[in-house]
């Protein structure tokens, strides 16, 4: 029989129907553990006292003080009312406001003579100070604790202040945990004893008690210690074991085979790979020689050669017999991905064609965009064994498509596609495949490790010889638009010595053809990004763009644009013609921005920057420089140079590395973004684990969870352990651990 716990209680059986569906609804909160989970974002203080006379202004303060006068005015025609009251306590006088349905509790309690003690913000109006809505204790008479041990109380407590929403104001929240506080003494302590009394980590209930009602700051900082532990340790003990059985499943071992397409393939390279590339690719190599799954995270720098090492994996895996194939998140992405990697190949590409190598393969595309034609050879390749590469979007992963001996997955841009299309694809072999991860966004190695932590990473973090270096400036539009018209100049220079250049726009542009009302609305509002202050313009579009600049700063020269409401068809003719050199400025969205390889592009200029995440600039400014001639990247915004948009602009202009920048974009994102859509489940997210603020607890919580589960896999001797992780991975949850 199954006990419920205290803590699986529904909130309704305790709060009532009413606030119990409002948590549910507007904040996820269904059970008293949920309530208990939600932890408060601050703590006001109500601060020592404050004489009346020494009151600071947009400050928090607390003060005791005597009720000179109480009136209540009305004001909009009489429609409104408002209670006044004066205080006094010797020292100074001060007004204090309440409005509407809250005065009747002040109107009854504040009575001239009483003496209470106060606590809000003080403001000014009509160039009196005054508090709106304090909070308040009476100090004697009636409903009032008298003496000095009620003013301590008062003034010294620590205040929560949860995170609320516009149907549940915070203090009902406060009253809400202090209904089912008491059940916290039944929490169940996922931790085992031992390294809870290694790390000297108070007990779950303990903490929970404390980070709900502290007493002193040191009772916030002991339970935030331990609730991040929990959070750390349960998440590491669900990617330990997922790594762990990743280890049982059998594969089919792909050692190297001397004299095949690689090298072949080597022997015709132009250049020399990187120290870093051939110490990935043999790292790559030793995983597929095993007779387990490879998993792994190959993070690298935008421009640092993955796809050369990607590549050289997969004609590892061909020479053994079996396929590879690599899915790409996007048409334009895969479509560049089979151009080059044909390009780079050449006959060797051509397998069983009329002047291919003789033990060269096929290198087949698959996109659901293809016509029935091409898609009926592409499928017939695969299932005969004809084709040892194919690369695709997601059409890779339907039912009807059948490999030969599938026995290399590699996934490009891994935070694009959830474990379900992962596995689907996976599961197209006789025996799970082996997987390589690719990402150009640089990870913090602990964001890794949370997020990816059952995939082993490699980085590469040179550049290949002949890459130039990328020179990155923030042209300030709207205080210098000088700047911007020599930006301009700057691009037609660069188009006058025989290169070309990208200006990327936020939006397309034709959004009047899209569905107009509340959500269309909405989205404007939305793309607005941090644009914040007084301009509400929408961003810049695409069409716009190319038409002003067409007509204007770039009158004669050949622009085209490029954007993903386009036919797949027009999209990959745009993005031909401007690699061959016959466009000299591309307009485009962020559809370029991963995978497009054009080396003689030098020059881009980012409208509407600060509309962009940091991670997001850093690999659109990657797309330049990619040849012999030097890089420019123009970041152009109408921000304010004190905004903190700018801010972000600078830190890109600042640095090209990208791990650096990843870090600077962590710390100004909220951890829920980092963690994918997945993590918003209200008992999944981590709420008190910041991933990297606390690289330290991450750390040790994995070498911990390491260890716990290869002593006992099954976790038969952690019974509360095992609950806490099924209360993380239920059925639908299960997928976030692979969400980046």
């Amino acid at each position: 029989m199954v006990c419920v716990s205290a803590l699986d209680e529904p909130l309704k059986k305790i709060l009532g129907g009413t606030t119990a569906k409002v948590m549910a609804e507007h904040l996820g909160l269904h059970t008293v553990g949920d309530l208990l989970h939600h932890y408060p974002r601050r703590y006001a203080e109500r601060g020592e006292l404050t004489r009346l006379s020494d009151l600071p202004l947009d400050e928090h303060v607390t003060v005791v003080a005597r009720v000179a006068d109480a009136r209540v005015l009305k004001f909009n025609n009489g429609r409104g009312q408002r209670l006044e009251v004066t205080l006094t306590d010797g020292s100074g006088r001060l007004q204090l406001v309440f409005f509407g349905k809250g005065i009747h509790k002040p109107h009854k309690d504040l009575l001239p003579g009483r003496r209470a003690m106060f606590a809000g913000k003080v403001s000014v109006f009509n160039r009196k100070l005054q508090l709106a809505h304090p909070e308040y204790a009476l100090l004697e008479g009636e409903g009032g604790a008298t003496g000095e041990e009620a003013v301590d109380a008062f003034a010294g407590r620590l205040m929560p202040i949860y995170p609320a929403c516009q149907q549940m104001a915070a203090w009902k929240i406060t009253k809400a945990v202090d209904a089912v506080l008491p059940s916290a003494r039944e929490a169940l302590d996922p931790l085992p004893e031992a390294l809870r009394a290694g790390r000297a980590l108070l007990p779950l209930p303990d903490a929970l008690e404390k980070v709900h009602r502290p007493r002193t700051k040191a009772d916030i900082e002991d339970a935030r210690s331990r609730l991040k532990w929990d959070e750390a340790f349960v998440l590491q003990v669900a990617l330990a074991r997922r790594r762990m059985a990743e280890t049982q499943l059998p594969a089919t071992p792909r050692p190297l085979t001397p004299g095949g397409l690689l090298d072949a393939f080597d022997a015709k390279l132009p250049f020399t790979l990187t120290e870093g590339q051939q110490k990935v690719s043999r790292e790559i190599f030793d995983d597929l020689a095993t007779d387990h799954p490879m998993h792994r995270l190959l993070q690298g720098e935008v421009g640092s050669g993955k796809t050369m090492v990607a590549l050289r994996a997969m004609l590892a895996v061909v020479d053994t017999g079996g396929q590879a194939a690599m899915l790409a998140p996007t048409e334009v992405l895969a479509q560049q991905h089979h151009r080059s990697i044909t390009e780079m190949m050449g006959e060797l590409a051509e397998g069983g064609m009329l002047g291919g190598a003789e033990h060269g393969t096929k290198v087949v595309l698959l996109t659901g965009s293809m016509g029935a034609a091409a898609r009926r050879q592409a499928l017939l390749d695969l299932v005969t064994g004809e084709a040892g590469i194919v690369i695709g979007t997601h059409a890779l992963i339907e039912d009807k498509v059948q490999f030969h001996d599938l026995g290399l997955v590699v996934v490009d841009e891994q935070h694009r596609f959830g474990v379900e299309q992962r596995d689907a694809l996976r599961g197209k072999g006789k025996q799970p495949p082996h997987l390589l991860v690719m990402t150009a966004t640089p990870i913090p190695r602990t964001v890794a490790m949370t997020v990816f932590g059952d995939l082993e990473t490699s980085v590469l973090d040179q550049l290949p010889a002949g890459r130039s270096p990328i020179a990155s400036h923030v042209v300030p539009a709207k205080d210098k638009p000088h700047f911007l018209a020599r930006a301009w100049e700057r691009v037609r220079e660069e188009v006058g010595s025989g290169h070309q250049a990208y200006v990327v726009c936020p939006r397309i542009g034709d959004e009047e053809e899209a569905p107009k009302g509340k959500g269309a609305k909405k989205k404007s509002a939305e793309e607005a990004g941090d644009g914040g202050g007084e301009d509400k313009r929408p961003p810049l579009a695409v069409l716009d763009v190319a038409d002003q600049l067409t007509k204007g700063p770039l009158a004669g020269l050949r622009v085209e644009v490029l954007h993903g409401r386009m036919h797949p068809d027009d999209k990959d003719a745009v993005m031909r013609r401007f690699a061959a050199g016959e466009v000299d400025a591309l307009v485009a969205t962020t559809v370029i921005e991963v995978g497009v390889n054009v080396p003689n592009a030098t020059a881009m200029v980012i409208m509407d920057a600060d509309r962009f995440g940091v991670s997001q600039l850093h690999q659109l400014r990657g797309r330049v420089g990619r040849g012999s001639a030097p890089g420019l990247c123009l970041l152009v915004s109408e921000m304010p140079e004190a905004s903190p948009a700018r801010a972000r602009l600078a830190a890109v202009a600042g640095t090209l590395d990208g791990f650096e920048l990843s870090r600077i974009d962590l710390e100004q994102r909220r951890e829920g973004d980092v963690l994918g859509q997945a993590q918003s489940g209200a008992r999944t997210s981590l709420r008190m684990l910041a991933v990297i603020e606390d690289e330290q607890v991450i750390e040790a919580a994995r070498e911990e969870a390491t260890s716990v589960v290869a002593a006992d896999p099954e976790l038969s001797g952690y019974p509360e352990l095992r609950i806490a992780l099924q209360a993380l991975l239920d059925a639908e949850r299960e997928q976030y651990l692979d969400k980046g």
